[in-house]
């Protein structure tokens, strides 16, 4: 068995972006960020607005060059990655040419690569065989971002960027291009996602890296990240004689959180962590675990 260890789909150190406003204040973006991504994982990139998500997406992308650090794209410099067609992007904005129809579209770009053979196989995985020859202009918003998923699919990519890539698209039209790129991730690309849609975020990513003031503040799997931060909710029924006309008596809700099942606490249930209340914890001024809160009904 080879021990050796795969080059990972992304690797970045020390990166570091600053901008000048208008009036000349430098403002950092990207503040000596260090992120490796392995080859397969699906990473969700959360942050307010503000926090360094795009302009780290770009320094990924090579739209941009960082100051200072480095960043390679499974062991290529990320502009050089982007030509081997071993990674592709769906952007926030960009153009497309609204006198093209949907597959004359996908067919302009597939021969720009040379992949002809995947005009038919990405018009059917973003889901737009059956507006095929439906004119861009005419094209909602939502089948315009799955027009753009479609052209990034064109060079069968390893790696998969995407900023934002479900705005502007109503609630029906997001889960069918998250449905989209689930079967996608099934083949085993590596997906790289920047959201402000915290759902998003919660339901199709194994990792996430919060954001905030251009640094990471917390990077681990999804699933850890609201056990950590994310706090629970205990709902339970009180038995008799603890509730008065003003509510539950707040001395026995203090013994509460000391011992339940003394107390013959019935019907307890506890809901699952908050990946929003860990996004409120950890971009917070002084971020701190919320506590475990007892809710009687």
């Amino acid at each position: 068995m080879s021990d050796t260890v795969p080059t990972p789909a992304i690797h970045a150190t020390g990166l570091r972006k600053q901008f000048r406003q208008g009036d000349g204040t430098p403002v950092v973006a990207v503040d000596d960020v260090d992120l490796t991504i392995r080859p397969g994982e699906i990473v969700a990139f959360l942050g307010p607005n503000g926090a360094g998500k795009t302009t780290t997406v770009d320094m990924l992308l090579g739209l941009t060059r960082p100051d200072a650090g480095t960043v390679e794209v499974y062991g290529m410099e990320p502009g050089a990655a982007v030509r081997a067609g071993r990674v592709s992007a769906v952007m926030q904005t960009g153009g497309l040419l609204n006198d093209f129809t949907v597959e004359e579209t996908v067919r302009a770009i597939a021969a720009l690569h040379g992949r002809a053979d995947r005009v038919e196989t990405v018009l059917e995985r973003a889901r737009l065989t059956g507006i095929a020859r439906r004119r861009v202009e005419a094209c909602s918003g939502g089948e315009q971002q799955r027009l753009k998923f479609a052209l990034a699919l064109v060079p069968d990519p390893d790696l998969v960027i995407l900023d934002e890539p479900t705005t502007g698209m109503d609630v029906a039209t997001r889960q069918e291009f998250w449905q989209a790129m689930r079967a996608d991730a099934a083949l085993g690309r590596t997906i790289v996602f920047a959201t402000h849609y915290l759902a998003e975020a919660d339901e199709f990513a194994e990792r996430t890296v919060l954001m905030n003031r251009g640094r990471i503040v917390h990077d681990a799997a999804t699933s850890d990240v609201r056990a950590a931060y994310g706090g629970r909710t205990v709902t339970f029924r009180p038995p008799a004689g603890v509730v008065a006309s003003g509510g539950i008596d707040s001395a026995w809700l203090a013994r509460v959180r000391e011992a339940l099942e003394p107390l013959g606490v019935t019907d307890l249930e506890v809901s699952a962590a908050s990946l929003e209340a860990a996004f409120l914890a950890l971009t917070a001024e002084s971020p701190q675990a919320p506590e475990l809160v007892g809710v009687a009904r």
